[in-house]
């Protein structure tokens, strides 16, 4: 007994010493525990006999110290101890009891709980070195001040305190009884720990001490059992189990609780600049961003993402966010009552902080997560990042929305919130949401290193589950997934047979295989409730449940915190298993890029897609800005060219040859003249505008053109017209210019007064190249009607067509008739035609009168054409005469200063809207191309189609991988410097 007792102490003493323990305070033994060293070590030799006497800092105690809150008393003479002897029996006493229950608990109770909480303190405590201040003085001198060779002397012999000391003999022969209960030789040890595939085991000391008990029991089992009936027994030692078992858990939560508010208020005073000396990303934002960058990043070399993350998939309305909510410890996820929610993928990095707060990737706003107001915020901006994520006509969106939360006592880890699965596609939805569901799911899940965290809704019937199948079929082995039973408290009110449930957890009903099985409660069903109060009501219900009383569920599979615990565990072991290898495939991949980048493009710079848009949008800028350099000769010059190609058409076609077939030269003006207003007020304006606008165009097209011929780069060809076709959609011509013009051009041609012989030379020579260039058009079009002639057959041996046959006789028809009538008018009568068809029908071709007509005009245009080009001829001599207005003189030229009309208004035109342009039109135009570049810039996907090619795809592989490996190793030395 005396040796359990001492293996017990020293048990305690090295479990509150250890130097694994996180606490890095170099303080020796003696000073921290006084009372264990003096206990335990009572015939060590070499203590300082001499000490001096207390100083009045050790009358001042702390909410640290653990004596008693009064003066300190003199230390007794040699021959005076003998009074307080009671007082430390009663200390050492009561010292023993709590490790009896610590030690029950470790071995009993605490199953996984305890060792995680013990390992997670050990790294969740920071470097407390330099906190040295926060331990009272009276501390570092207590060795100082108290002999405790004295009070080791001082203490009662071993069989004294063998009395004191628990009945062992007693607790092992309980256990040993129930160890008999439990079927085939199980001991209590493999229940508690072995229920769960996570190898989660306890302590070896746990063990020994369950078989020391086992062994001082074996000697009174057949006493006991005479007394009381096994089934008492196994009651009685249920709940003697779980009550110590509750004890403990109670005491655990205490200490986590302190535990969060030391660790919050280290890192205020770390933000306030303590240790602000090298700011480092967290361990988990730097994981976290890789993550980031690798889900915008396509490889072509089948590089693929392998890094881990908890992927959380479960049914529709199973509790999958209630989960994460409560591993995040706030309420940040939109609900809604059976309704589908999560539309799209959520990436939520969880990670340590000082104040509980939540971000988005994308975003500098932070979210207290402490305050209602932003929790509502918070969840209504999720909500809409989800619904704009979704493609119209959609229901769930493959877009990943990235979330990070901080804040004390949240444990590290990346979890993906997936849409939930559904069986049933319902009106609303987009008719492959199913699919589209599943294949999200599997894209995640068949990661090889990704963590499934499968959701299992506890209070309906587990057949009607459609993810078990879904994740069995991606980890057949069940080697990377756990198993949450939800809505615990539901499914033990409705079951009839509470049986299903130990089933579910001990991984026996469903064909699915999993790392470890739990179960939690997650509220009441309630969106208003808080996680403080979630937490609450899960507590008592595990305490008072009969599938724990009963040993249906085990104390370790319970709770989200166990859960949270066990899936961060798991997390960063994947992550120190896998990290390194990732990395090294993302640098064999970013060496096979740059080998291909340098046997493609060895001259070229690695541009990616944004650099390569810097580098277009500031050479159409450059562009833009060479039309300002354009001369004024030259915009006039092809503004009234183009202008009069525009409208020369109608000038002759509807003014001068309807006004040239009257019989005198009044009758000519008068229909010149309506006709040019009619013309003037309709469309010339808006036809010049027209005209301005498209010569600013082919301008704008053509510095494109040549600007690309000296650097030869063909990769911003698209991008470029899509930004000349959008910058003229967009750009609107001055609606005032149109009125202006109008009236300018009116007063143009209203003018008939040529000042000078070179006017005149320049009118006549405006009108005979345009009505020979008329001419020319019209022989082009009679020789298509009549086919080729006798020399061209002979010469290229081609014959005439029946069609073109009857043309060429109707057509030697008519010259005949306008031989005899060099002065016809326009138009055959019906006789006439009559008299020609007959004329034909007579030499055997039978032709439509229609025909006739229709080769009548174009004979009659050239014979018109010939005429006024040998009157333009005589013309050249009547500047004379159209001084002296013609009189005396059977010479009429006022077809040439028609023509002059018309050139002088081209010209005015012309100037004017060169002005328009040169002072507006360009400036606006390079406004219009600034923007539409701007729209562009922030378009991605606008991007991404215009600017293409293998070449910026490597480049933008490259870069990203580059990246990616960068941050990789950068992550692997921090995770090895935190080992």
């Amino acid at each position: 007994m005396l040796r359990a007792a001492k293996a017990a102490g020293c048990l305690a003493c090295r479990n509150l010493v250890a130097s694994k323990s996180g606490l890095k305070v170099r303080i020796p033994l003696q000073k921290l525990h006084p009372l264990s060293r003096s206990i335990h070590h009572r015939n060590s030799q070499g203590t300082n006999s001499h000490r001096p006497p207390p100083c009045c800092a050790a009358r001042h105690f702390t909410s640290l110290s653990r004596l008693p809150v009064r003066p300190a008393l003199p230390l007794p003479g040699a021959h005076g101890y003998q009074p307080h002897r009671t007082f430390w029996v009663a200390r050492l006493a009561t010292r023993l009891l709590r490790l009896r229950y610590l030690l029950l608990g470790s071995a009993v109770g605490g199953g996984y709980t305890a060792k995680k909480t013990y390992d997670e303190w050990k790294d969740m405590l920071p470097d407390l070195s330099e906190y040295k201040w926060i331990v009272p003085d009276f501390i570092w001198e207590l060795d100082e001040h108290i002999d405790f060779e004295k009070i080791a002397n001082a203490l009662p012999d071993a069989e004294y305190l063998a009395k004191l000391l628990p009945d062992f003999e007693k607790i092992g022969e309980n256990f040993s009884f129930l160890k008999g209960l439990i079927s085939k030789g199980v001991s209590v040890v493999s229940e508690v720990t072995g229920a769960s595939g996570l190898h989660l085991l306890l302590e070896s000391t746990g063990e020994s001490a369950f078989k020391a008990t086992e062994n001082h029991g074996f000697e009174g089992t057949d006493k006991q059992h005479k007394k009381v009936s096994d089934k008492e027994k196994a009651e009685q030692l249920q709940e003697e189990l779980l009550r110590t078992q509750m004890k403990y858990q109670r005491i655990l939560e205490r200490l986590e609780k302190e535990n969060k508010e030391l660790r919050k208020v280290v890192l205020q005073k770390d933000d306030k600049g303590i240790h602000q000396r090298k700011v480092k990303k967290s361990l988990i934002d730097m994981y976290s961003e890789v993550l980031d960058i690798l889900s915008d990043y396509d490889s072509n070399y089948n590089t693929q993402d392998h890094l881990p993350r908890v992927v959380v998939v479960g049914d529709q309305s199973a509790g999958k966010t209630s989960v994460l909510e409560m591993i995040a410890q706030a309420r940040i996820f939109p609900r809604g009552s059976g309704e589908m929610m999560t539309r799209a993928p959520v990436k939520v990095t969880l990670s340590e902080g000082p104040h509980h707060v939540a971000m988005f990737k994308d975003s500098t706003r932070e979210f207290d997560l402490s305050k209602e107001e932003d929790l509502a915020a918070l969840r209504h901006e999720i909500e809409i990042r989800m619904r704009k994520s979704v493609k119209e006509g959609q229901t769930v969106s493959p877009e990943t929305i990235s979330l990070s939360v901080k804040g004390p006592g949240i444990q590290r880890m990346v979890l993906v919130d997936l849409p939930g699965v559904i069986s049933t596609v319902t009106s609303g939805m987009a008719a492959d949401t199913k699919e589209t569901i599943f294949s999200i799911s599997k894209a995640y899940m068949q990661n090889p290193n990704a963590i499934i965290l499968c959701i299992q809704d506890g209070s309906v019937d587990a057949e009607r589950s459609i993810v078990t199948d879904l994740v069995s079929q991606m980890d057949p082995q069940g080697k990377r997934t756990i198993f949450v039973l939800t809505k615990v408290d539901l499914a033990e009110k409705n079951l009839a047979s509470p049986s299903r449930i130990q089933q579910i957890v001990e991984g026996r009903l469903f064909p699915m295989k999993a790392l470890g099985y739990f179960a939690v409660v997650t509220g009441k069903g309630s969106s208003s409730e808080s996680i403080d109060s979630i937490k609450d009501y899960e507590e008592d219900f595990f305490q008072n449940s009969t599938l724990l009383k009963t040993g249906m569920l085990k104390a370790h599979q319970v709770t989200t915190k166990n859960l949270s615990l066990a899936v961060s565990d798991c997390f960063w072991k994947m992550v120190r298993e896998s990290v390194e290898q990732q990395a090294d495939a993302f640098k064999a991949s970013r060496f096979n890029l740059e080998t291909e980048w340098k046997n493609n493009y060895p001259r070229l710079r690695e541009l990616d897609r944004n650099e390569l848009f810097e580098k277009a949008k500031n050479e159409i800028l450059d562009e833009v800005i060479s039309l300002s350099q354009v001369t004024p000769k030259h915009w006039q010059a092809i503004l009234q060219k183009k202008l009069w190609e525009r409208v020369s058409t109608h000038v002759i076609e509807n003014i001068y040859l309807p006004a040239a077939q009257t019989m005198n030269s009044g009758t000519f003006n008068t229909t010149v003249d309506i006709k040019l207003k009619q013309w003037t007020d309709k469309q010339l304006p808006h036809k010049a505008l027209e005209v301005a606008w498209e010569t600013l165009q082919e301008e704008f097209a053509r510095f494109m053109c040549e600007y690309k011929g000296k650097d030869q780069d063909d990769i911003f060809d698209k991008l470029k017209e899509a930004v000349k076709d959008e910058s003229i959609k967009r750009h609107n011509w001055n609606e005032r210019a149109e009125d202006s013009l109008r009236v300018i051009q009116h007063n143009a041609l209203e003018d008939r007064s040529i000042t000078d012989k070179p006017q005149w030379d320049a009118a006549i020579q405006f009108m005979e190249e345009t009505l020979q260039t008329r001419l020319n058009d019209t022989e082009s079009v009679i020789s298509d009607m009549v086919g080729p002639d006798w020399k061209q057959r002979w010469l290229y041996w081609t014959s005439r067509t029946a069609d073109q046959h009857i043309h060429n006789e109707t057509k030697n028809e008519l010259e005949r008739l306008l031989k005899l009538n060099e002065d016809h008018t326009a138009y055959l009568a019906n006789d006439e035609v009559t008299t020609v068809r007959k004329n034909l029908e007579s030499r055997g071709v039978e032709v439509d009168p229609v025909l006739i007509k229709d080769t009548w005009h174009q004979m009659y245009r050239r014979h018109f054409l010939q005429k006024a080009l040998s009157h333009c001829n005589l013309c050249r001599r009547g500047f004379y005469y159209y001084q002296r207005h013609f009189e005396d003189s059977e010479l009429e030229c006022n077809d040439v200063v028609l023509f002059w009309r018309i050139q002088r208004m081209l010209g005015i035109t012309a100037n004017t809207l060169r002005q328009q342009l040169t002072n507006t039109e360009v400036r606006r135009l390079e406004k219009n191309v600034k923007e539409v570049l701007e729209d562009f810039g922030e378009d991605v996907e606008k991007k991404v189609h215009l600017i293409t090619g293998r070449r910026v795809q490597l480049a933008e592989d490259l870069k990203k991988v580059r990246e990616i490996q960068e941050k990789l190793e950068a992550f692997i030395e921090a995770l090895h410097q935190e080992k």
